[in-house]
């Protein structure tokens, strides 16, 4: 009986080794689109269709995952750092089953730490990699030169817009930047507060036309959202739209988006030559 006790925690431990999270970085390119709200409810409906996610608030200073669940949690990601924990323990348990990380605040550049607790902040993320089928990182609107390496480190970026001129001019600027960077990294677009579904492929095919006209890349479609009153009731509740409403309009445009991303992206579990962790090092090393 110890014998079979112990092959198995061996074979648990060989699987959790060979499991690899597919690791999303949600952006945009200016604030008030709607893109943490997307965030949190994307997260949870990957949660509550059976997969182990992490939702990682990196926008460190302006964070708002915790306040948009009504939740207080105990520690942030600043803590880890300033009282010296592990990772483990500033991790949160949210509805759905759902883990995440508060950003806090006091810890504006997260890369400007010295070389131990950044090696230290790598190795508590390396063990996340192994824990997880989704890791969401959250990260502030536009782009800084520390969330970049977040960005181009990740498995691929969801960017969000609004159909609103100046969100698209903004989007088109985060991905003509991304791009730059790296024109190999998968990039999906969310259009979020759509009159209707019109409107939110009107946006969509407008956006990805002038992205293949002069980026020369393809901007694949993840889905739209509805203009849904839901989503302000639910964020007066402090309740994710999702739970708030389950029969909305707009709780049932995220299943479906959800629904086909599970469907349409490749096997969370298959290995990759360069992981999260090694590109984000590699980033690190360059600037």
């Amino acid at each position: 009986m110890n014998d079979q006790a112990a092959k198995l925690r061996k074979r648990i431990e060989q699987l959790k080794a060979y499991r690899q999270a597919k690791t999303i970085a949600v952006i945009s390119g200016k604030g008030g689109v709607g893109k943490s709200n997307f965030a949190l409810n994307f997260s949870l409906t990957l949660s509550k269709n059976q997969h182990k996610v992490l939702l990682f608030d990196l926008d460190i200073g302006m964070g708002n995952v915790d306040i948009l669940l009504g939740l207080t949690p105990k520690y942030s990601i600043v803590d880890m750092f300033d009282k010296q924990l592990s990772i483990d323990d500033v991790v949160e348990i949210a509805p759905n089953n759902l883990s995440y990380i508060a950003a806090g605040s006091g810890l504006n550049e997260i890369f400007s730490i010295d070389e131990a607790k950044f090696e230290y902040f790598l190795k508590q993320l390396n063990d996340l990699i192994h824990s997880y089928d989704y890791i969401v990182f959250d990260m502030g609107a536009g782009v800084t030169q520390q969330s970049i390496y977040f960005m181009l480190a990740a498995d691929e970026c969801i960017i969000v817009t609004t159909p609103e001129p100046t969100s698209l001019t903004d989007a088109y600027a985060m991905i003509k930047h991304v791009t730059h960077k790296n024109n190999q990294l998968p990039l999906f677009l969310l259009v979020n507060r759509a009159i209707n579904q019109k409107n939110g492929q009107q946006t969509m095919q407008r956006l990805q036309q002038v992205v293949n006209k002069f980026l020369a890349r393809d901007l694949a479609p993840l889905g739209i959202l509805p203009d849904d009153h839901t989503v302000m009731k639910a964020v007066t509740s402090q309740t994710p739209f999702t739970l708030y409403d389950p029969h909305a309009h707009i709780t049932r445009a995220m299943n479906q988006i959800v629904d086909q991303y599970i469907t349409n992206t490749i096997n969370v579990n298959k290995k990759v030559p360069f992981t999260f962790i090694n590109k984000l090092k590699q980033f690190i090393k360059e600037r």
